[in-house]
């Protein structure tokens, strides 16, 4: 990308040294308000967009939890969901039957829907 930028500068440096008096803000000015638009672009289309796009799919994730679900959490438990309240989730892992009490925004993936699980 700074190759792109230094092309057009040199494209535009001849013509511009005979015309410097005539333009108050330079001959660079637009060209460098151009390549501040298109990394504003570059940033938009690969860094915010997905990352919104990932923040949506992980939000509807934990809002269609249901009881029978399989999960794994951010600190790599792995349980079943015995229980869910508004931003709470009851999960039963281990032989031993050991049920915790874990945050909605803990919960990494859902392994196995409950619907496909029967």
């Amino acid at each position: 990308m700074f190759n792109l930028y230094n092309i057009f500068m040199l494209a535009e440096a001849a013509p511009a040294a005979e015309d410097a008096a005539a333009s108050p803000l330079g001959s660079g000015s637009w060209m460098t308000l151009v390549m501040l638009g298109i990394v504003v672009v570059i940033f938009y289309m690969f860094i915010y967009r997905p990352q919104k796009k990932q923040e949506k799919e992980v939000s509807a994730m934990r809002s269609g939890l249901e009881v029978g679900d399989e999960i794994t959490t951010t600190g790599g438990i792995i349980g079943k969901i015995i229980a869910i309240k508004e931003e709470t989730v009851m999960i039963e892992t281990g032989n031993d039957k050991t049920k915790i009490r874990l945050l909605r925004s803990a919960i990494k993936n859902v392994d196995v829907k409950a619907a496909d699980a029967e």
